[in-house]
Formats: structure tokens, C-alpha cells, sequence
């Protein structure tokens, strides 16, 4: 029985190959994301959480893009796996539309909207801080940030088609020198050092948008410098067709899970808005907590990329029992590592805290917090990958309840509910809004096994031929 979920060495061989570059990618940028973290949060409370603030109404730009991507995502691998190239120009191009469209809409809605976005954050308890300090800053931090939004979505139109096509090493090196951009920017533009100005919360996000552009760069240059080997690059741009009805089909495709992410998104930043409700402590708490969710989660969100990639291209190629067989052997791989992610952390939840300078009670909430996010881990990475084994099928419309649905009539309404009608402390709400998601597993398991989503949805006639 056992046999059914361990695969061969050669299994696991395709698997490393594939995840280690996305792994050592994600890893690097949730570390630096913690000592980005750690940079800002030496300037005290107001900064840390003024970032966080800022970050979480960004979320919802970042979600979107993906949700979006995601969707023309799910064509090109099956495309790929099928060895049409036209069909991954097209999906390229839809994405490039796509990319446009929503950075120009987010930078529109963010310059209208974002001070009141961040100030919906800071109606609970000041615990001693500065609540128009962190208004104001945040407000900074944010309005910055969207000269990032434009290469954000361009670099994720071109390494999310390089990884539909198998390569993850040019997107992981596009990404450390992104990476290494933004460290080193920190330093030298929060602190003023190098003859710079002491920028503090400014010059982190001018620091991230450099880092951005230096990654759009990189990954553009490395793409159309190998157009042999990236075939559909090949062309890109002498043409803007895209036929009608492969738009059609991506868009309804990518519609659910554009709304779904639009809307998930959404439910994330309403519920942390409601933990805010409990006060400065508590979004500096859950900030540092976050970031180190990021940083042991860069497992699941590889696995999440795997089953896209690995599932999608054997379900393009009509290798329906393969693919099922490889979902069911990553699923369980999933787990097993994630329960050792999650004890992992328990142990080291002490520590990272003490990496801050916040105040002992802000310590000692992380600590709590990360304990909790630690027992957690293999609930949510579950539901992780049994999303994408959903999606890769094409099953948008599903994924959607299954994901955003969800989120919003059992996450977001229990969130609300704990800190509206109770006067619990957030370590209690935020146990139980974690905990909630034993639910989406055992719906995930049913629906996996039940193989609904197991579908080829490029084996309709190939479009016409490109038109220059």
C-alpha cells in the first residue's frame, strides 16, 4: 500500500531537479525577506509595522497578478507538454496584456485609495506607539512601492514561462541577484551608509523597486538571448495576435482564479485587520510571524510550482493515470517534509524573535504565535498542493470554492466573529483561525481522490498559425 505514494529514485531525481532551483529561489528571498524584516524592525515598532501594513494592502496587487498568471499558467505546460509552441506564444502574449493592464489599474487605485487602505489598520490599541507615525510612514513606504508594480508583473510573465517550460535556473538567478540587490540596498538606504542618506522605511521600498528592475533585467536578457532553447520567445513581439478563441478559453480559465486570488487576498488582509483590532503589539507580532511563515514554507509553495508543472505537462501530454500516480507521490512527499518543517520551527520559535528590536511583549506574542503556525504547517501545505492539483486540471471554477469561497465563509467570518464578539487575546483567536483549516483538508482529500480533475484542456484544434 505503501508503495502507491514512494515513488523511484529516478521520480525523485525529476523532482530535485526541478524544486531546487525554485527552493534555493524562494528560500533566499524569504531570508532576506526576514533580515529586511530585522533592518526595519531596528527602528523600532512604528517602522516594522507601518511595512507590514503597507505590505499586506500590496498583497492583494501581488495575488492578483498571480491568480491572473495563473490561469494562462495552466495552457502553457499542458502546451508545453503537448510541443506546441505557437499555443505558449499566445499564452505569453496574454500574459504581457494581462501584466499591463493590472499594474496600470493597481497604481490608479493604490494613489486614490491607499491612505485610507493603511489607516483602516490603526484603529485599535496604540500600546505606547505612534499611530500617525506609522500612518505616515507607511503611506511613504507604500507610495514608493508602486514604481514596483510595473516590473513585478513582467518578471512573472517571463519566469512563470520559463518554469512551464522546465527551466528554474535562470528565474532562480534572476531572483538572487534580485535579491542581493535589495540586502544591499537596505543596508546602505536605511541606515544612510556609504556616504547615503538615513532613509529608514523609505529606503527599503526604494530598495525593493531597484531590486526589481535589476531582476526584470536579467531574466528579459537571459530569455531572448536563448530564444533556440525558449522556442516560443522566439517571435514574441513581431506579432500581438493572440487568437480570439484560445483568449477566450484561457480567460475563462483564468477568470475564477483571478477572482479567487483577488478575493483570498482580500480575506487575508480583512482578517488582519481584524487581529489589529488588538493593538501595535499585535501587527508587529504578526508581521515577524508572517515573514517566518514565509521562510518555512519555501517547501510548500516548491511543491505548489511541482505539481503545476510536473502534473499539468502529463496531463497535456494525455498521460491521465501518470499524472494521477505523480500527484499522489508529491502530494505525500508534501507531508512528510512538512511535517519536519512544522517541528522544525517549534524548536526554533524562541529564537527568532530575539532577532528584533521590539518590545518583550511583541517577543513573546511572536513566540506563542510561531508555535502555533509550526503545529499548523502540514494542515495548510495540504491544502496547498491539493489546490494546485485542482487547478492544474483546469477546474478553476472549483479551485475557486474550494479556495476563496472558503477563505471567506469559514476564515475570514470566524476572524471576525473572535474579535468582534469576544474579548479573547489574539494568541487564542489566532489558534483557532489557523486550526479551521482541518475543514479544506479533509474537502481537498475527498475531491483529490475522487479525480474530477484529472482533464486535458489543450486538446482542442491548434489555433491558426501566428500572424506578423
Amino acid at each position: 500500500m505503501l508503495k502507491r505514494y514512494i515513488g523511484t529514485k529516478a521520480f525523485y531525481k525529476s523532482v530535485l531537479t526541478l524544486l531546487i532551483p525554485i527552493i534555493i529561489q524562494q528560500f533566499i528571498t524569504s531570508f532576506v525577506s526576514l533580515l529586511d524584516n530585522v533592518m526595519v524592525g531596528s527602528l523600532g515598532t512604528e517602522a516594522i509595522s507601518a511595512a507590514s501594513i503597507a505590505n499586506q494592502v500590496m498583497l492583494v496587487f501581488n495575488l492578483a497578478i498571480f491568480g491572473g498568471m495563473s490561469g494562462a499558467s495552466i495552457f502553457g505546460a499542458q502546451f508545453y507538454g503537448k510541443g506546441d509552441m505557437d499555443g505558449m506564444r499566445y499564452t505569453f502574449r496574454y500574459k504581457m496584456y494581462f501584466g499591463v493592464l493590472c499594474s496600470a489599474a493597481a497604481i490608479l487605485v493604490y494613489l486614490l485609495c491607499g491612505q485610507n487602505f493603511i489607516d483602516s489598520f490603526l484603529r485599535g490599541e496604540s500600546n505606547g506607539g505612534d499611530m500617525a507615525l506609522t500612518l505616515r510612514s507607511g503611506c511613504n513606504y507604500l507610495n514608493i512601492m508602486l514604481w514596483g508594480l510595473p516590473p513585478f508583473a513582467l518578471v512573472q510573465v517571463y519566469a512563470g514561462t520559463l518554469r512551464e517550460s522546465g527551466e528554474t535556473r535562470a528565474p532562480m538567478f534572476a531572483g538572487i541577484c534580485a535579491i542581493l540587490t535589495n540586502l544591499l540596498g537596505n543596508w546602505i538606504l536605511i541606515f544612510g551608509n556609504l556616504g547615503a542618506p538615513a532613509m529608514g522605511v523609505e529606503g527599503a521600498a526604494i530598495a525593493t523597486v531597484i531590486s526589481r528592475y535589476v531582476e526584470l533585467l536579467i531574466v528579459v536578457i537571459h530569455a531572448h538571448r536563448h530564444t533556440d532553447r525558449y522556442i516560443f520567445i522566439a517571435g514574441a513581439y513581431k506579432s500581438a495576435y493572440v487568437p480570439g478563441k484560445l483568449v477566450l478559453r484561457i480567460t475563462r480559465t483564468a477568470a475564477p482564479l483571478l477572482v479567487n486570488e483577488i478575493l483570498w487576498s482580500l480575506g487575508m488582509t480583512f482578517i488582519n485587520q481584524f487581529y489589529s483590532s488588538r493593538g501595535l503589539n499585535a501587527v508587529a507580532a504578526l508581521n515577524i510571524n508572517g515573514t517566518a511563515f514565509n521562510l518555512f514554507c519555501v517547501i510548500m509553495f516548491a511543491m505548489g510550482s511541482a505539481v503545476s508543472i510536473m502534473v499539468g505537462q502529463r496531463l497535456g501530454a494525455g498521460k491521465m493515470e501518470e499524472a494521477r500516480d505523480v500527484d499522489r507521490k508529491l502530494i505525500f512527499l508534501t507531508e512528510v517534509v512538512h511535517v519536519i518543517m512544522g517541528g522544525l520551527l517549534i524548536l526554533v520559535s524562541p529564537l527568532i524573535p530575539r532577532l528584533y528590536n521590539v518590545s518583550a511583549e511583541v517577543q513573546d506574542l511572536t513566540r506563542q504565535l510561531l508555535v502555533i503556525v509550526g503545529m499548523t504547517l502540514p494542515i495548510h501545505s495540504f491544502a496547498h498542493v491539493a489546490y494546485f492539483t485542482i487547478r492544474s486540471g483546469g477546474r478553476t471554477v472549483i479551485t475557486f470554492f474550494f479556495d476563496a469561497v472558503y477563505t471567506w465563509a469559514v476564515t475570514v467570518l470566524l476572524a471576525f466573529l473572535l474579535t468582534r464578539y469576544t474579548d479573547w487575546p489574539i494568541v487564542n483567536i489566532y489558534f483557532c483561525v489557523m486550526f479551521i483549516d482541518i475543514v479544506k483538508v479533509i474537502i481537498g482529500l475527498l475531491m483529490i481522490r475522487s479525480g474530477f480533475w484529472v482533464r486535458n484542456v489543450v486538446n482542442d484544434p491548434k489555433p491558426e498559425p501566428d500572424r506578423e
